[in-house]
């Protein structure tokens, strides 16, 4: 922890009323292709150099590293801006403890246990998995469940892929995927043909648990998700390019990477074959009440419970120009504007056009428990488009959230 992070976080909280400014936080990734759709200048796509690959992803309220090849310390953690100073988040919330995350998450995790992304590519990613608990903890990781949003305000294009593999096709046996990995330096292994595509839709989203094989896209999507990154591509070639086995066995233990069985038992297989998949894991949002008349919606769009536990969960929030309304929370959120402009409890917040990389933007904040409870105030701006952002929630913070399938209801 830098010497100064209570300071400057003690600071920013008296100051800013519970609230943390954050500097945008751009990750690149060697093996996938920018969508160009995140903000970030064009001259900068490759600010970290070629070798390092294209920024295709910005990480949100992030108090993790990224597990990227070459990466400096801190890339992937999120930093608090305030009075000209710089502190990671994750110094901010070991110095602050429960007067950022809560009593609860503190207690239980002793930290901010998930984050959030924008994830932008041009085509379709591999199809991979992210670990269960047991076999994360095998190599001295975390799993990672994540659900996914698509933010009409960033889709106005679809890129080349608009759908999404998900799982496998109900009849796929284990002996299908090994064979699928026997033949990983033969081309491509076929693992796409034992599963199926859906198509991405604008304004809706997906709740995808541990061992669970998927292959995101061309949506920029927004993901709250465990703050963890590991990860297994089961796919050796995409848009023919050759994908290393090395990212397959990256998070498995070193004596079993040509254990084809052990690797294939780290998939959810009764997940995976689901005849019920989409039923069971697709999301549409969900009004918290019937508002509009009062110039606000505040609606569900990540929610829903992994193997009986609320993991993370996220609400959308549109304030329509001159209007405004105070929401309470239950828990502390990472917020991100993406449209419009107005004020979050006075601090100024604004939706940009171009970012250069390095430079500080007003789009992105961290509620601390204690504001959300007391209440956050939006304000939109009089003049203009309406005013819209996306919080993203803990383990646990909103009892009363919607269950997967209530949007049928």
């Amino acid at each position: 922890m830098s010497s100064d992070a209570g300071k400057v976080a003690r600071a920013a909280v008296e100051q800013n009323q519970g609230i943390f400014r954050l500097a945008p936080n751009w990750v690149p990734r060697t093996f996938l292709h920018p969508g160009r759709r995140l903000k970030l200048a064009e001259q900068d796509l490759y600010a970290l150099g070629t070798q390092r690959g294209g920024i295709d992803e910005r990480w949100l309220s992030s108090c993790i590293p990224a597990d990227n090849p070459g990466a400096s310390p801190d890339e992937g953690h999120s930093f608090v801006v305030h009075d000209g100073k710089r502190v990671r988040l994750a110094d901010a919330v070991a110095a602050l403890g429960a007067e950022v995350v809560g009593k609860p998450i503190w207690e239980r995790y002793a930290k901010w246990p998930i984050f959030g992304k924008f994830f932008d590519n041009m085509g379709m990613i591999p199809h991979h998995m992210h670990q269960s608990e047991e076999h994360a903890r095998n190599v001295g990781r975390e799993p990672k469940p994540e659900a996914y949003y698509f933010p009409p305000q960033l889709n106005k294009t679809f890129n080349n892929f608009p759908y999404t593999f998900l799982g496998l096709a109900p009849g796929t046996t284990r002996e299908d995927v090994r064979r699928c990995l026997e033949r990983w330096h033969q081309g491509d292994n076929g693992i796409l043909d034992l599963t199926s595509a859906y198509r991405l839709k604008p304004g809706t989203g997906w709740l995808i648990g541990t061992g669970i094989l998927h292959a995101p896209g061309s949506l920029v999507t927004f993901e709250p998700q465990w703050a963890s990154d590991v990860l297994a591509l089961f796919q050796s070639i995409i848009e023919d390019r050759v994908v290393s086995w090395d990212l397959l066995v990256k998070d498995v233990p070193a004596d079993k990477h040509q254990d084809l069985d052990y690797i294939v038992g780290m998939l959810d297989w009764e997940a995976n074959v689901d005849p019920d998949f989409k039923r069971n894991h697709y999301l549409e949002p969900i009004p918290v009440a019937d508002t509009a008349s009062a110039g606000y919606v505040d609606r569900w769009v990540v929610y829903g419970r992994i193997k009986g536990e609320q993991k993370f969960s996220a609400k959308e929030l549109t304030v329509e120009p001159g209007r405004s309304v105070t929401i309470k929370d239950a828990g502390a959120c990472g917020l991100v504007v993406t449209q419009g402009r107005g004020k979050i409890n006075g601090l100024y917040a604004e939706a940009p056009i171009s970012i250069r990389y390095g430079e500080m933007t007003a789009d992105e904040f961290f509620i601390t428990a204690p504001r959300a409870a007391e209440g956050v105030t939006f304000e939109a701006s009089a003049e203009g488009e309406p005013f819209v952002t996306l919080r993203y929630f803990g383990p646990d913070a909103q009892p009363d959230a919607p269950e997967v399938g209530a949007h049928r209801q």
